[in-house]
């Protein structure tokens, strides 16, 4: 018997052929994924796959550390 409340997955926003590129210096692009508070969201809610996951913190982790952004929001 089928699940009657199963939600399809989103697919993951950088795996499109038109995507954009997970950079540091991006960030604009690196804000949405951040929360109100500056930690970084999980990827069950934002939908990125894992590998993207971990670029786009690794992006995120380069920007705090050259200045580019807070480490936290108060």
């Amino acid at each position: 018997m089928a699940r009657p409340f199963f939600r399809r997955r989103k697919t993951c926003p950088f795996s499109a052929k038109d995507a954009p590129v997970i950079d540091y210096k991006d960030v604009r692009l690196l804000q949405g994924y951040l929360s109100e508070r500056g930690k970084i969201v999980p990827s069950r809610i934002t939908a990125v796959s894992t590998k993207k996951q971990r670029e786009l913190a690794k992006a995120i982790k380069r920007a705090r550390h050259i200045g580019l952004l807070p480490y936290i929001v108060k």
